[in-house]
C-alpha cells in the first residue's frame, strides 16, 4: 500500500505521524483528498502524502487501504513497534521525498484552498520556511474558522522571522520546511525533548535566503487533543534549551529575548491560566519553571507571575485579563471572539 515513486521528487511532502487515532486521521485524509482533487493533474504529481503509523492497534491500516482505493495516493509506513512521538516525527522528515515537508498532526487539517496556495508559493524554492497560521477548532473547522486577518510577510533575517512566528514554532502542522536545502540533517538527532520540529524549523530558517510568515489562517488544529506531556517542562524549559543551543550561531541574544517576549505576551498567559484552572495543586511547580526561565523579563512579572502566585480568584481573573490583552496585541482577539461566539451558539 504505497504511492509509486516518480523519477523526480515532488515539490511537497505532507507527512502525517499517527498513533491510534483513526477517526481524526480520516478527517485529515478526507480533507487532503478534497484539496488534491481541486488541483490540476500536473499539480497533483507535485504532492506526496506520507503516513507513518506508530503500530496503531486500531483500524488505521484499513483506513489507508480505503483511501488508496478511493484514489488518494498514500505512501504508508507502518512501524513494527511504537517508536514514540519524537521518533515518528523524525521518521516522517527523514523519509519525505519532497523538496519541502509539512509534518501534519493527524488531527489537523489544511483549510480549503491551502494546498493550491502552498504549491504556488513554494515553487520558487526561495524560502527556508513557510509558516502557516493556525487556529483551534472543536467540531467543524469550516464553521469555526475566524475572520480573515493579516498579510504575507517575507523576512530576510531568520531571527526576526522566528520572533514574528513565536508560538507557531511549536506546532508541527504550521511550517513547510525546505528539506532539499538540508541534505545532511538527520531529524533523529533532535529526538528526546518533544520538540523535534523546532530544531528543524530553526535549521531551515537559517539556510534559506528568505522565510515567509502567512498571517491569514491556513491550518485548523483540533483543540485540547494533544498527547500526554508536561506543558511547562516541554514548552518553557525545553523550548528555552533549544533556543539557547542556537544562540549566536543562528539566533542572537536579542532575537531570543524577542521570541520570549512574544510568547509571554500572546501564548503563555492562556496556558498558565489553563494550568491554574486544572491543576491547582501543582501550579507552584509549573510557576517555578516559568520563573526559572523568565525572571529577568519585566513582562513575566506583570503578565505571568500573578496568574500563578495570586490567590486563586485573583489569579484566574488576572489570567483572563492577560489572555485577552495578549491576543489583542497579537491580532488574535478576533479568533478568540469567534471561538467564544461559536461555543455560545453550540449550547
Amino acid at each position: 500500500m504505497a504511492q509509486a515513486e516518480t523519477a523526480s521528487p515532488p515539490l511537497l511532502t505532507i507527512a502525517i505521524p499517527t498513533f491510534n487515532r483513526v477517526a481524526y486521521l480520516r478527517v485529515a485524509l478526507e480533507q487532503l483528498r478534497a484539496e488534491r482533487l481541486a488541483l490540476s493533474a500536473d499539480q497533483r504529481d507535485k504532492v506526496e502524502i506520507l503516513v507513518s503509523d506508530n503500530a496503531s492497534p486500531d483500524g488505521t491500516p484499513a483506513l489507508i487501504a480505503e483511501m488508496i482505493d478511493g484514489g488518494l495516493p498514500v505512501r504508508y509506513v507502518r512501524n513494527e513497534a511504537n517508536l514514540g512521538s519524537d521518533e515518528n516525527i523524525a521518521q516522517c522528515f527523514n523519509l519525505a521525498r519532497g523538496d519541502y515537508v509539512i509534518i501534519m498532526g493527524d488531527d489537523d487539517v489544511l483549510l480549503d484552498g491551502t494546498l493550491s496556495w502552498l504549491l504556488e508559493t513554494l515553487k520558487s524554492r526561495r524560502y527556508g520556511v513557510v509558516s502557516l497560521r493556525a487556529f483551534g477548532f472543536d467540531n467543524d473547522f469550516r464553521q469555526e474558522q475566524p475572520p480573515p486577518w493579516g498579510r504575507e510577510r517575507v523576512f530576510n533575517d531568520p531571527g526576526r522571522f522566528l520572533a514574528a512566528v513565536g508560538a507557531q514554532l511549536t506546532l508541527i502542522s504550521s511550517c513547510a520546511i525546505h528539506k532539499a536545502a538540508m541534505p545532511n540533517v538527520n531529524a533523529r538527532a533532535f529526538c528526546g525533548g518533544q520538540l523535534v520540529q523546532l530544531h528543524l524549523v530553526i535549521e531551515a530558517a537559517a539556510g534559506g535566503p528568505e522565510n515567509l510568515y502567512c498571517e491569514p489562517y491556513k491550518v485548523a488544529c483540533k483543540r485540547n487533543n494533544s498527547g500526554d506531556y508536561n506543558f511547562s517542562t516541554v514548552f518553557v524549559r525545553e523550548f528555552g534549551r533549544v533556543l539557547d543551543s542556537y544562540r549566536d550561531r543562528i539566533i542572537s541574544e536579542q532575537d531570543i529575548r524577542a521570541i520570549e517576549r512574544r510568547m509571554i505576551v500572546n501564548y503563555y498567559p492562556f496556558y498558565l491560566l489553563k494550568l491554574r484552572l486544572r491543576d491547582e495543586g501543582g501550579i507552584r511547580a509549573h510557576a517555578d519553571v516559568f520563573r526559572e526561565r523568565f525572571e529577568s523579563h519585566l513582562l513575566y512579572a506583570v503578565m505571568l507571575a500573578p496568574i500563578a502566585r495570586l490567590p486563586r480568584p485573583l489569579g484566574l481573573a488576572w489570567g483572563f485579563a492577560m489572555t485577552a490583552l495578549g491576543r489583542a496585541f497579537s491580532g488574535d482577539l478576533p479568533r478568540g471572539v469567534a471561538w467564544a461566539w461559536h461555543r455560545l451558539q453550540s449550547r
